[in-house]
């Protein structure tokens, strides 16, 4: 039987593709000399897509229990959700032009696992445009406090669907990454 590696359905990545990681475990990654400079910065783009979505998720909870007007929830959304959208695009753009295809050739016993990776990212992109739909859905709801009270409960929902999608593929992507630059240092990206 065929392993699932969809984004919507698994759990990890299969045991052969995390074979680096096991040699370069989580825990030691800040002690390397190779951590600071680009993985470090890497890590805190992830860090911040991460944050981006606690805070959204944070907000539309807050604006179903009524905890914040509807008109500064929409400022706060269409601030977040933006530089979400566009900043996560554009470090996707990056990775699957550059990064993945450099990592795979330096590391190949792996390079499945950076295939699957940018198949996470046309499945990311599938649910953000649902996000940016089910945004602007929202948005379009303000003048209409029973319309905007229906629809927020479900847009929360959505958001927690995106945001476990999201970390299922940023979890499996630092352990791919991480480990191959920590092994053959950030030079190998050049």
């Amino acid at each position: 039987m065929a392993e699932d590696i969809t984004l919507e359905t698994r759990l990890a990545l299969p045991d052969a593709l995390r074979v680096l990681v096991t040699a370069y475990p989580r825990d030691s990654w800040e002690s390397h000399s190779e951590f600071h400079g680009l993985i470090s910065f890497w890590l805190e783009r992830h860090m911040m897509f991460r944050k981006l979505m606690a805070n959204m998720q944070s907000d539309a909870q807050a604006a179903a229990d009524r905890k914040i007007d509807p008109k500064t929830y929409a400022n706060r959304l269409s601030r977040f959700g933006g530089m979400f959208v566009n900043e996560l695009h554009g470090h996707h753009q990056i990775e699957d032009h550059h990064y993945f295809p450099v990592l795979a050739r330096t590391e190949p016993t792996i390079a499945r696992g950076f295939e699957i990776l940018d198949k996470d990212h046309h499945a990311i992109d599938g649910h953000l445009n649902n996000f940016v739909k089910g945004a602007n859905a929202i948005l379009s709801r303000l003048s209409d406090p029973i319309a905007f009270g229906s629809s927020i409960g479900r847009f929360n929902d959505d958001l927690t669907r995106l945001e476990g999608f999201l970390d299922r593929h940023l979890l499996d992507e630092e352990e791919l990454v991480v480990p191959v630059i920590l092994k053959h240092g950030s030079g190998a990206l050049s």
